[in-house]
């Protein structure tokens, strides 16, 4: 956090110190609602969580070294902060932040890849200077928040991930942090049952670009018409990426090793670098693009960014993240959220990997795709047959029996899971009965919590 002192929080969030014994005292440390994460001089924010109560937890954590506690009622003989509301002051705290901050904020929005686009150009930017990035997919309105929060004094970039359940709610958090570079990604079918159509998905997502700057720069994918057409509404300079020839950042001559890693070949005005790229799926050569881009409206130059790309990894869990077994068998937990689109990329990933062993697949329900939602899980139980997947587990409600049945008229053998230790018990009985490493492939909507699952079967001791 910038420096700030307690007296100064209290005026810019119309708060009142409780129990403060000086109200001088400098908060340099991170805003935190988890009393098991707090450093010294911190801040406590006092969050009614859906088992327990912030406020329960208070004197814990100024005990452990917060500076203070942000609440709404005095805690005992602890250091608080009282404010009418404490999300509202984390927002008027992040607002004054970011006003404040010096450096070059970024904003990443689009229906799939941003938490890996983020991670990617988290790695890029922090060969150019400090960064501060979004924790995982912590992109609402509270994890912006607590990003910007996080700032410090030498910090030179400043990237913010931007989800959105509605219209409206990306500029609330562009409002807050008003980004300096903005990013769309493809728009999918994610949250398509929340918005209606992928057209209102894009105009919802429009709203990043829309209060750019005309200093700023609006970073579009070409080879989604419905990003491109952004371009209109925003005043700022505008750099686009993608596969496609009118690109201003572009990849060509996509190859994939024999892991499944895309190596390309990265174009920017008149440049060219070769990039071999650490993580798997070709679908992160969109992602790679994006963060490229990104990284030249920084001011960081193509080698550079090419040179940072081929060691970036995807810090933030479940996302083609490769577990190894010691009899062979790769376990790939990708297990974090599933769309439509990143369903298809992630079958469509297996094939490269696999080198000749067998393909298993443990595929949970989609969310959040409305009227959609039957069609979507039909025709993706048909793309599992195409992919090369021999044995699939459905895991969820009806769409996931149905996605199986598809896959099953396909001549994959399928068995629907009543819950992850069925699925589990069932993967662990198919790979016992193949006799050989294989590749198994674990996604599902975030609320199926296949994450356990997926590192359940990466260790074949415990049950997930």
């Amino acid at each position: 956090m910038l420096p700030t002192s307690l007296a100064q929080i209290a005026v810019l969030t119309g708060g009142t110190l409780a129990a403060v014994p000086d109200p001088d005292t400098i908060v340099t440390g991170p805003v935190t609602f988890d009393s098991r994460r707090v450093v010294p001089g911190a801040l406590f924010a006092a969050l009614p969580g859906e088992h327990t109560d912030g406020h329960d937890h208070a004197e814990q954590a100024v005990t452990t070294g917060a500076l203070a506690a942000l609440t709404t009622r005095p805690v005992a003989s602890t250091a608080c902060i009282v404010v009418p509301d404490v999300l509202a002051a984390l927002t008027v705290l992040a607002r004054t932040m970011a006003t404040d901050f010096t450096g070059t904020t970024i904003g990443i929005t689009g229906s799939a890849g941003k938490t890996s686009t983020k991670d990617l150009l988290k790695h890029i930017l922090a060969t150019a200077g400090p960064t501060v990035a979004t924790e995982g997919s912590f992109n609402n309105e509270l994890g912006l928040p607590v990003t910007v929060l996080r700032t410090e004094p030498d910090t030179a970039f400043l990237v913010l991930e931007m989800g959105a359940r509605g219209k409206g709610h990306i500029a609330h958090l562009a409002s807050v942090a008003p980004p300096d570079i903005a990013c769309c990604l493809p728009i999918g079918r994610a949250h398509l049952g929340e918005f209606g159509s992928r057209r209102a998905i894009a105009e919802a997502k429009r709203e990043i670009v829309e209060d750019l700057p005309p200093t700023g720069t609006a970073v579009l994918c070409a080879d989604d018409p419905l990003v491109l057409a952004m371009a209109q509404h925003t005043r700022a300079g505008v750099l686009t990426f993608g596969t496609e020839p009118g690109a201003d950042v572009r990849a060509t001559d996509i190859k994939l090793d024999d892991r499944g890693r895309p190596h390309f070949t990265l174009t920017h005005d008149g440049v060219s670098e070769a990039v071999q790229l650490a993580v798997h799926g070709e679908h992160h050569v969109t992602n790679a693009l994006a963060a490229a881009a990104i990284a030249l409206a920084a001011g960081l130059d193509l080698p550079a960014i090419a040179g940072a790309l081929t060691t970036a990894t995807i810090d933030s869990g479940g996302r083609m993240e490769l577990l190894e077994r010691a009899d062979g068998t790769t376990v790939i937990n990708d297990a974090f959220n599933a769309a439509p689109e990143s369903v298809t990329a992630a079958l469509n990933s297996l094939r490269p990997l696999a080198a000749g062993r067998p393909l298993l697949a443990v595929l949970g329900e989609m969310a959040e795709l409305g009227d959609d939602g039957e069609a979507v899980h039909a025709t993706t139980g048909v793309a599992v047959a195409r992919s090369g997947v021999s044995h699939l587990v459905t895991i969820g409600g009806e769409r996931a029996r149905l996605l199986g049945e598809m896959a099953a008229q396909a001549g994959v053998t399928t068995v629907h899971a009543d819950n992850r230790e069925h699925a589990h018990r069932l993967i662990a009985g198919y790979l016992a009965d193949l006799g050989q490493p294989a590749v198994v492939l674990v996604k599902g909507a975030h609320g199926l919590g296949l994450e356990h699952l997926a590192r359940a079967l990466a260790d074949p001791t415990p049950a997930a």
